[in-house]
């Protein structure tokens, strides 16, 4: 038995059967992390292809907010009922139901049709993902010896920033094929489908740690301690909420557990994923702007002049690119985009299309075709008067424009994953860190320098980054000090609660805080649309007003108490 003064590294009090039931926890939570990446990656990409928008249109980012919070929704649902189940019939028992449910629920994501379906799948999965985090840290906080605890959990923790990367590793390769038109041609080929976009793939490639399954099934035993407190004719009440909330001192752990998952869920979910999207939004100007300097612009001009200068042309067109796809001369306005968009209306409604009736019906059309300032009408008649015809004849535009899209979506698929990879190298670092900071300083100073160093580094990134260079510094800061605050989770949640409501009050904690933290992303993308949506890049502004939850953490911690060198409770 070891002492505060054994002097062995931590691993070293570990056996075989404790290295497997971390191994298992630690795929587990592995793979959920995985599947929760997956979503983040392919979640701006997936709302702009399935509400038929541009991305840059603030609607796309509303939408993926409500998703997010929709995710988040079923998060905390499954992660409420799957934490009572851990403590009535067993850790392991409960991780192979999670495991099976969010696995097989990212894959039917591939197959959304509408926002609607996008946003039930995503809280489904949410079921799964929200149990599996409860069930596995009380597994391991009551296998692991003593003084290995706190470490063990740290790096059970620190591992779903593997996951994580295995996420934007996966984004790369298939933004890598995406961008090469293989990823078409490879469905074309085997399926007959014309266009098969990345994040469709991605989802479909998290149905896999649904084989875990069968390890769990076979191998995996129920803790001693847990096995021994279910001893029939105990007065015990496993997994009650009545008694979490009768005594007064586990009640008091929960509502402190509460507040501090919720400033950190908040500010992960709300701000610190939406990294990517800022990552996909800043470098779309760049790509853009690179195409405008290669002769895109007079292209794309043509490509209008062909089209209206032949009657019945655009029939042959219109399912083949999206107004969004067209370049326009600045990288701010979006009149080719608008031209376009009017041209596809007057088809829709059977009426003729020439310059003259396309300016005619943005003047007096849909309100979001409409031009809002003199300005803009100028520079929009401008455009479209002069457009002019080239050798090139209409369908050599369109697959022009087609490429030159799909190269654009697959470069900045590239880099929202080398963002993701950053972001978790920062937060794997981040994450072990905490173990060995609240080894030295106690739970709760750790929870206060971290709370601090989020709220930093996140505004930050969202007020400064410009640059591809700055993906490698700016992002793996912020992904350090942000996961830190979830290694603290990992450890100090478990140290809160006896062993018969251990999975209940630990999954309290973090899914109650998700669940009151859900209205986190749906506010980010309100910020965008509704208080910032005049400016320039409203995802900045809204992400920096947001970081003010990290701070309310520390009004939190008064109320914590200290658990730092004392056994877990019975």
């Amino acid at each position: 038995m070891s002492t505060d003064s054994d002097r062995r590294p931590w691993y070293r009090e570990l056996n075989r059967y404790h290295w497997f039931v971390f191994t298992v926890a630690a795929l587990g939570w592995l793979f959920d992390t995985m599947d929760q990446q997956l979503f983040n990656l392919a979640r701006l990409p997936a709302c702009s292809e399935l509400l038929g928008l541009p991305p840059s249109d603030p609607r796309v980012g509303t939408h993926g907010g409500y998703a997010t919070s929709i995710f988040l929704i079923g998060w905390a649902t499954g992660g409420i009922a799957f934490g009572v189940l851990g403590d009535r019939i067993g850790r392991a028992k409960t991780m192979l139901w999670t495991i099976l449910i969010y696995s097989l629920c990212t894959g039917l994501s591939a197959f959304s049709r509408s926002i609607y379906d996008f946003a039930f799948y995503r809280f489904l999965t949410g079921l799964g993902v929200g149990g599996e985090f409860a069930v596995g840290v009380a597994l391991v906080a009551e296998v692991m010896p003593e003084r290995a605890r706190p470490f063990a959990l740290g790096l059970l923790q620190a591992l779903s920033a593997v996951g994580n990367v295995s996420a934007a590793l996966i984004s790369l390769g298939l933004g890598r094929l995406e961008e090469a038109g293989e990823l078409d041609a490879f469905f074309a080929d085997r399926l007959g489908l014309t266009s098969v976009s990345a994040w469709r793939v991605m989802f479909l490639v998290g149905t896999v740690p649904a084989l875990l399954a069968i390890l769990i099934r076979r191998k995996l035993k129920e803790p001693e301690r847990w096995q021994s407190s279910a001893t029939p004719g105990t007065a015990k009440q496993f997994g009650s909420y009545a008694e979490l909330f009768g005594n007064p001192r586990w009640r008091s752990h929960a509502l402190a557990g509460l507040g501090l998952a919720f400033c950190g869920v908040v500010g992960l979910w709300a701000i610190g994923f939406f990294s990517i999207d800022l990552t996909r939004l800043v470098f779309r100007k760049t790509f853009e702007a690179e195409a405008r300097e290669s002769g895109d612009v007079a292209r794309d001009q043509a490509f209008l002049g062909l089209l209206f200068s032949k009657p019945g042309a655009i029939s042959d067109v219109k399912d083949k690119i999206q107004p969004a796809n067209l370049l326009g001369p600045e990288t701010g306005p979006r009149d080719a985009e608008r031209i376009y968009g009017a041209a596809l209306e007057l088809f829709d409604k059977g009426e003729t299309i020439t310059p003259d009736t396309v300016l005619a019906a943005l003047d007096h059309g849909t309100k979001k075709l409409a031009p809002q300032t003199d300005d803009e009408r100028r520079r929009r008649d401008a455009y479209l008067r002069g457009t002019v015809t080239d050798a090139d004849g209409i369908a050599e535009h369109v697959e022009r424009i087609r490429k030159r899209t799909r190269a654009i979506g697959g470069r900045l698929t590239h880099w929202a994953a080398i963002t993701s990879v950053m972001l978790n190298v920062g937060a794997f670092f981040g994450i072990y860190a905490f173990s060995y900071v609240t080894h030295m300083v106690g739970r709760r100073p750790a929870f206060a320098l971290s709370f601090v160093l989020a709220a930093a580094s996140t505004g930050m990134v969202f007020w400064h980054f410009q640059t591809i260079g700055d993906v490698f510094w700016m992002i793996p800061i912020m992904g350090f000090c942000q996961l830190s605050l979830f290694g603290g989770y990992a450890i100090y949640f478990p140290e809160l609660f006896p062993t018969h409501l251990r999975s209940t009050g630990t999954s309290f904690c973090y899914n109650v805080g998700r669940l009151v933290a859900a209205a986190g992303p749906s506010a980010l993308g309100l910020l965008m649309s509704q208080v910032f949506g005049d400016k320039n890049e409203p995802m900045r502004y809204a992400g920096v007003t947001m970081c003010g939850v990290f701070l309310l953490g520390l009004l939190v911690l008064p109320f914590a108490p200290e658990t730092k060198g004392q056994p877990l409770p019975e």
